[in-house]
C-alpha cells in the first residue's frame, strides 16, 4: 500500500468561516491577508501554530486564523505566549498586539518578553490611535495630536518601538508597511527563520480616528523619498533620480548628504547598512530616524544570534534530570517540615 501523502497547504487552509469585522479601509485587512498567504510557505503545519493576542483593534487576528489561538487579557499577550513557548518548543507562536496594547499597559511584559529571547514572533500595528476605544492618543501618538483624550493636542513625548525593543535586547527587529505586500511578506519570511525574539512594527492605517498617519510611506510615489529602504551590505540611500541622498554617521549621530546620480556613496562617506552588527548602537542610530527631518528605516534594523530562553530552560531541566533523576511528587510534597493538621 502506497505511503499516504499530505497536500500542500494552501492560503485558504489558513482562513476561519468567521466573519472578518474592522473598519472598511483598515489596513488590519492588507496585514491578515499577508499573513495569512505566508503561513503555508512556511511549511509549519497549521496545528503547530498558535496565534496570540490581547486587547484591541488588531487582537481580533486569532478568530480570523484557522490555526489554535488565544483572546487573552490587555496588555498580556507576551506573558501567555512566553508560557506556551516554554512549555510547547514545538509549536510556531505568534503574538499580535498593538501600539496601545503592547506599549501602554502591555510594555513590561513586552520588554521581557523581547529581553528573554523566546523563539517567537511579535507584530506590534502601529497606528499611532487607540481605534477600539473610539480614538484616545496611544504611546505612540505625535505630540500635539487632537484626539477626544487631547482636545487641545497630547503633549506626551512618544515611544519609539524600534527603539523600546532595541533598549530590551532584541535580537531581530524590523519595521514594514500594511499595504507593501512585497515587503511585508518578506519581512515575516525573515522574521519566522530568526532563532529567539522577532519583533516587527507593522505601520498600519486607522481610517476613522486617524486616517492618513502614514500615507507618505503607505503611497509609492512619495515612499522613495520618505522612506528608507534597508537592505544588508547596501549603503543608505534614499530619494528619486536626480535627488539622491544618502546618511552619514559620525560618532553615532546621523545626518544626510546629497549625492548626485554618478556619485559612488561610500566613497562619499554614507554608511552601509550592516543588520548584523554585536553591538546595538548602530541599529539605535537607525531608530533615531525619523520625520520630517529623516526618511523612516524600513526593513530588517537588527538581526544577530543569542541563545534562545526555551534552549537554556530545556538545559537546565536535562541537567537536574541527570543529578536528581526524574523526581518523585510524593517524596518532594512529605520532605522537609511537614505538619498534621487534626
Amino acid at each position: 500500500m502506497a505511503a499516504a501523502t499530505t497536500a500542500p497547504l494552501k492560503t485558504r487552509d489558513f482562513v476561519s468561516d468567521l466573519d472578518v469585522r474592522w473598519c472598511p479601509g483598515c489596513g488590519d485587512y492588507s496585514i491578515l491577508k499577508n499573513i495569512q498567504k505566508v503561513m503555508p510557505e512556511l511549511g509549519v503545519p497549521k496545528e503547530n501554530v498558535v496565534f496570540v493576542s490581547g486587547i484591541g483593534c488588531s487582537s481580533r487576528f486569532p478568530y480570523y486564523m484557522n490555526t489554535f489561538g488565544f483572546h487573552t487579557i490587555h496588555g498580556r499577550a507576551p506573558a501567555f505566549a512566553t508560557g506556551i513557548r516554554a512549555s510547547r518548543p514545538d509549536l510556531s507562536v505568534w503574538v499580535v498586539t498593538g501600539d496601545g496594547d503592547g506599549l501602554s499597559i502591555g510594555g513590561n511584559h513586552l520588554i521581557h518578553t523581547i529581553r528573554r529571547n523566546l523563539n517567537m514572533q511579535i507584530l506590534l500595528f502601529n497606528n499611532r490611535v487607540y481605534g477600539l476605544t473610539k480614538g484616545q492618543y496611544s504611546p505612540t501618538s505625535r505630540e500635539g495630536m487632537r484626539s477626544k483624550s487631547s482636545p487641545q493636542g497630547s503633549i506626551d513625548h512618544p515611544i519609539d518601538p524600534i527603539a523600546l525593543a532595541l533598549a530590551a535586547g532584541a535580537t531581530f527587529v524590523a519595521r514594514t508597511i500594511d499595504v507593501d505586500a512585497p515587503h511585508l511578506q518578506a519581512t515575516l519570511h525573515r522574521a519566522h527563520a530568526h532563532e529567539g525574539t522577532s519583533f516587527i512594527e507593522i505601520l498600519q492605517n486607522c481610517p476613522v480616528y486617524n486616517d492618513n498617519e502614514w500615507l507618505e510611506l503607505e503611497d509609492r510615489k512619495t515612499r522613495v523619498s520618505a522612506a528608507l529602504a534597508l537592505e544588508h551590505g547596501e549603503p543608505l540611500v534614499f530619494g528619486p533620480k536626480g535627488d539622491r541622498k544618502g546618511i552619514r554617521i559620525h560618532d553615532g549621530v546621523p545626518s544626510i548628504i546629497s549625492l548626485g546620480d554618478g556619485d559612488d556613496p561610500v566613497s562619499h562617506g554614507v554608511a552601509t547598512h550592516n543588520e548584523a552588527h554585536h553591538s546595538a548602537s548602530y541599529a539605535f542610530a537607525l531608530a533615531s530616524l525619523a520625520r520630517p527631518e529623516f526618511p523612516l528605516p524600513i526593513g530588517v534594523i537588527r538581526a544577530v544570534e543569542k541563545p534562545t530562553y526555551e534552549a537554556m530552560l530545556q538545559a537546565q531541566v536535562d541537567d537536574a534530570l541527570e543529578a536528581r533523576g526524574p523526581g518523585d511528587l510524593k517524596a518532594l510534597l512529605h520532605s522537609g517540615d511537614t505538619w498534621t493538621v487534626e
